[in-house]
């Protein structure tokens, strides 16, 4: 892709899964790779994974439901590299199915800290300087529940089409700054997350085996279906692009 080579980024949730993928792929692009995550050892491990194919990254552990110490680790990582951050992706997330009338305030409280709240933080964080030096590019990691809903999701999905929403007024906000905001929503997707959600016994291959079916092209998504699309959108062959939001999900669900 033009223009990442030199790069830096920051991806939340990068310690596993999707976000791993996304660290993984813009490090192969010459970025040099912020991997924010709550546990510390999986950033540490993607930082190894990237350094074992000679990439550049960084770990850093951080809560990103807590604005301060989402400052102190965006301030760690700039410093450590020597520059501002020219890429955020906004992949970390959280959710467990349960239908809506048997949650409480508590479970609400820790869906929207993690799946709105986190993005907002990091967001703030990060696009200050952007804004500043009028160049940066963020992609939202969001869901294709955020477009279409999803059963036993919806305070999830709530969440991810506030960050849907919110990526399009951003995006208008901060376009004469020359920084773009775009949203990729996977679909259902083979991960560490994916087996929390689901349950890896006979139950939960039930449920993957219904996923499967409702997909049109005969499969759930895995982690390496995403970084293209990221690494696309954080290039300057997407220089003209802002706004937008593409679903990733194996025509599960088709928008024009």
């Amino acid at each position: 892709m033009r223009g990442l080579k030199g790069k830096t980024a920051i991806v939340t949730g990068a310690g596993s899964g999707i976000g791993r993928a996304i660290a993984l792929r813009l490090a192969a692009e010459g970025v040099t790779v912020g991997v924010f995550d709550i546990n510390a050892n999986g950033a540490g491990d993607t930082v190894k994974a990237i350094a074992a194919v000679d990439g550049k990254a960084v770990a850093i552990a951080c809560d990103i439901t807590d604005y301060a110490a989402v400052t102190a680790a965006v301030a760690s990582f700039e410093s450590k590299t020597g520059a501002g951050t020219d890429i955020l992706v906004n992949n970390a997330g959280w959710d467990t199915p349960m239908p809506f009338l048997k949650t409480d305030e508590a479970f609400w409280k820790k869906v929207t800290a993690i799946n709105w709240f986190g993005p907002l933080h990091m967001t703030h964080a990060v696009a200050q300087g952007m804004a500043a030096r009028k160049s940066g590019r963020i992609v939202n990691i969001a869901s294709d529940a955020g477009r279409v809903g999803s059963t036993g999701e919806v305070v999830y999905s709530g969440c991810k089409g506030a960050t849907i929403a919110f990526a399009k007024a951003l995006a208008r906000e901060v376009a004469r700054s020359n920084v773009t905001v775009n949203t990729v929503c996977p679909g259902p997707t083979d991960t560490p997350a994916m087996d929390a959600f689901v349950g890896t016994g006979e139950a939960g291959q039930k449920i993957r085996d219904s996923m499967v079916r409702g997909v049109p092209l005969g499969r759930i998504g895995v982690p390496d279906d995403y970084p293209g699309l990221v690494a696309f959108l954080a290039s300057d062959d997407a220089a003209f692009m802002t706004g937008q939001t593409i679903s990733v999900s194996g025509g599960l669900s088709m928008h024009g």
